[in-house]
């Protein structure tokens, strides 16, 4: 069946297919000490639709006439799955037809195995519900002139595409990569690095939200204003600023996408990474291949003890970030996006690593 991609795939103008490599966000000892303001009056309106669901009780012998009605009830969704993730709609893919092709997938024993253990793991969506509308009034509290239908779709696609943003900030959300850290994510494809248990540690229930998230923030921000290890650290590091604001019940740990020991590591070595960065000469350096693990996902950061995780850098940006903000605390969120200047943030940030 289809392969699974780890690449982000823009599919038209302002919709893009992000890998989601998703948090509970229910009120914990996580958001101890911060200053979140109040938005439990904020109205969200959160429709969960299973089309996973819907899509495998078509009738294998009348599939025509079932998709004709899938598709009517899903008109913005169904063309993206179907056409970009299952690729039905491709002749090149499905020579056989785009029936043909669908009802291969949903009686598929593999596939129907994967779709009965999302089931299983995801037996209703009341959890997911009540983390959705307490993120959502959050966005809606930081940005309020973003669009935010509130609907999100959940799918199955064979380990193809792990979410994505379609319509007015509609989230589709991968079922089959949040089966939690025991599935046997390797034996489907044993040589494929993206199967690592270092980003499959994060395919669980307590990260759907929080990818989700992301990708509204990453769609927000857009791309990196640079192509210095600056430009990327400062703009990863305002990503995480502001999930940390769009969720800031989640741990840090969640957010980070880290370990909880990398996460303390982190704090324990902050001023050791500055230096690290300064001495190597790494913050304005340009090649991509010298500074790439230490903005993008890696088991660990080159030059680094082997506790250090993957992008320090990036967690280094958001401290920079945070003393920013704090140095200017008359900035708002949207005015933070607004500003691309990394040296800009860096300088006026007037960031200190603690020792």
């Amino acid at each position: 069946m289809n392969q699974f991609n780890y690449e982000t795939m823009n599919v038209r103008n302002g919709l893009y297919l992000h890998f989601a490599i998703f948090l509970c966000v229910s009120a914990c000892e996580c958001g101890k000490g911060k200053d979140i303001p109040d938005v439990s009056g904020i109205p969200v309106q959160v429709e969960i639709k299973r089309f996973e669901q819907d899509l495998f009780a078509l009738d294998s012998n009348n599939i025509e006439a079932g998709l004709a009605q899938l598709e009517a009830k899903y008109p913005e969704f169904a063309p993206i799955f179907f056409g970009q993730i299952l690729g039905s709609t491709d002749s090149t893919i499905a020579p056989e037809g785009h029936h043909e092709y669908v009802r291969g997938f949903v009686t598929h024993p593999a596939v129907r195995k994967l779709y009965d253990t999302c089931q299983v793991v995801f037996p209703d969506v009341a959890a997911l519900q009540r983390d959705f509308e307490q993120a959502f009034r959050f966005f809606k509290y930081y940005f309020p002139t973003q669009p935010l239908s509130g609907e999100v779709v959940t799918y199955v696609s064979e380990y193809t595409v792990g979410g994505f943003l379609f319509g007015e900030n509609s989230i589709g959300a991968g079922l089959d990569f949040y089966l939690g850290e025991g599935y046997p994510y390797l034996q489907y494809n044993p040589s494929n690095a993206n199967f690592s248990q270092y980003l499959v540690r994060t395919f669980n229930k307590d990260h759907l939200v929080a990818k989700s998230m992301r990708m509204l923030v990453q769609d927000i921000l857009g791309q990196p204003k640079g192509s210095r290890m600056i430009d990327h650290m400062i703009h990863n590091g305002k990503e995480l600023y502001l999930l940390d604001r769009l969720l800031p019940y989640a741990s840090d740990s969640v957010r980070l996408e880290f370990t909880q020991k990398q996460v303390d590591w982190c704090n324990d070595n902050e001023a050791n990474i500055w230096a690290y960065f300064l001495s190597e000469k790494l913050l304005y350096s340009t090649d991509w291949n010298v500074f790439r693990k230490f903005v993008e996902h890696s088991p660990n950061s080159p030059g680094m003890p082997e506790e250090a995780p993957g992008r320090t850098a990036n967690w280094l940006g958001w401290q920079i970030v945070k003393a920013f903000m704090e140095k200017n605390p008359g900035t708002s969120t949207e005015q933070l996006v607004a500003l691309t200047d990394a040296q800009f943030i860096l300088d006026k940030s007037k960031y200190k690593p603690r020792k």
